[in-house]
């Protein structure tokens, strides 16, 4: 586990008046974190189905990290494609030019691909961005005199920029859970990479993920899906997503009242995703969740992607906030699904001796896929159609 303790001190005196409590929240959720029995290596039974232990205590808390998922060599491939980005990036939110005055690589990108924050800043919090599912604005304190205007937080659609991405997102263990979870039919949802650099990475405000389904008939835990989130450096409990255990299966929760009732933006019961590199959480999307602003010393890049049962998109309208709000039909989420085609094919082109994912709706149909640079050009702006629910 990342020694995070000078974080915690650095963190808690931003907090001013309110240091101590801070200070005291932080450790007292690191340590609940430890000791809620769901994390462990990936585990599946005699019929290649999840575990049932790992299935109740992913049930039970709405969320089970996976220890040691992804290995060394690829982490490092994984921090050489963003080290390759991040010298690329537009130089600010107002322009499409790196810092040398080169195209910045999503200069000609049509979907959204970056979103920005002031440093240690809430971009979402108390906003109607989201469908104003961020009802809560955190504290944002006040960055070093030298900090940058503005941060990257979100980079989205990040297949098409990294391959190293897209070779983690088609892991066969992962895609296996995701078939486990949701069906062989699984479908898939977005990808994003969320960039918390120490002393400048911003807060991401309590929220629930997912705006189609609450108030569905059918409504169960899993309506929503769920998020992979693997773990490139790490994270700790102040630079790593917060979540309030169970909250997944309570439908849509006020949450300005669990701030009034908790007296703060400290929820009571939360705790922090506790992480080595290499770590991948599985995360209910309903589950309530957030992260503070990173007032610490370590960075975390988290490696986003989740998956949705076919039966909650088909024929279902967009909640509109990763894509345009649509229906989602048949044709689309056989389109959207290419990026499991072309990613299981960048992976078997690298990893020659690894045994590859089967996708089941590709054998069915008899479809197949290459990894080439027409597949490369195809994945230009593919989240435009990102199965958002």
């Amino acid at each position: 586990m990342i020694d995070s303790t000078r974080s915690i001190k650095a963190c808690a005196a931003y907090y001013g008046e309110n240091a101590d409590e801070m200070e005291a929240y932080l450790l007292d959720g690191e340590k609940r974190a430890l000791e809620l029995g769901n994390r462990g290596p990936i585990i599946f039974d005699e019929n290649g189905e999840l575990s049932k232990e790992i299935r109740e205590a992913y049930s039970k808390n709405g969320f089970y990290i996976f220890e040691n998922v992804i290995d060394a060599k690829e982490l490092e491939d994984i921090k050489e494609d963003l080290e390759q980005l991040r010298e690329n990036f537009p130089a600010g939110p107002e322009t499409t030019l790196d810092k040398n005055g080169k195209p910045a690589f999503n200069a000609d990108s049509k979907a959204l691909t970056l979103v920005w924050s002031k440093p240690l800043g809430d971009p979402l919090g108390g906003t109607e961005l989201a469908n104003g599912r961020h009802q809560v604005k955190l504290f944002e304190p006040e960055a070093a005199d030298d900090a940058p205007q503005a941060v990257p937080v979100i980079l989205l659609g990040t297949l098409q920029f990294s391959d190293a991405c897209l070779r983690t997102y088609a892991h066969p263990k992962l895609l296996q859970v995701a078939e486990s979870i949701n069906g062989e039919d699984f479908a898939p949802f977005n990808e994003a990479l969320f960039i918390k650099e120490p002393g400048v990475g911003a807060a991401v405000s309590w929220h629930q993920d997912g705006v189609t389904h609450w108030d569905s008939e059918d409504f169960n835990e899993d309506i929503h899906g769920f998020n992979f989130m693997a773990q490139v450096y790490g994270s700790t409990a102040v630079n790593g997503v917060w979540v309030l255990p169970g909250t997944h299966k309570d439908g849509k929760i006020d949450i300005k009242k669990l701030v009034a009732e908790a007296g703060s933006e400290r929820l009571k019961g939360a705790v922090p995703m506790i992480c080595n590199p290499g770590d991948v959480v599985m995360c209910n999307r309903q589950l309530l969740h957030g992260s503070f602003p990173n007032c610490g010393f370590e960075k975390r890049v988290t490696v986003n992607f989740g998956f949705h049962k076919r039966s909650s998109v088909l024929g279902t309208k967009g909640g509109g906030i990763h894509s345009e709000a649509q229906v989602f039909d048949e044709e689309t989420i056989n389109r959207r699904s290419k990026s499991i085609g072309y990613a299981i094919e960048a992976r078997k082109a690298k990893y020659k001796n690894e045994k590859p994912y089967e996708y089941k709706p590709f054998l069915k149909s008899g479809v197949t896929y290459l990894w080439d640079e027409k597949a490369r050009q195809d994945l230009i702006d593919y989240n435009l159609e990102d199965l958002s629910i």
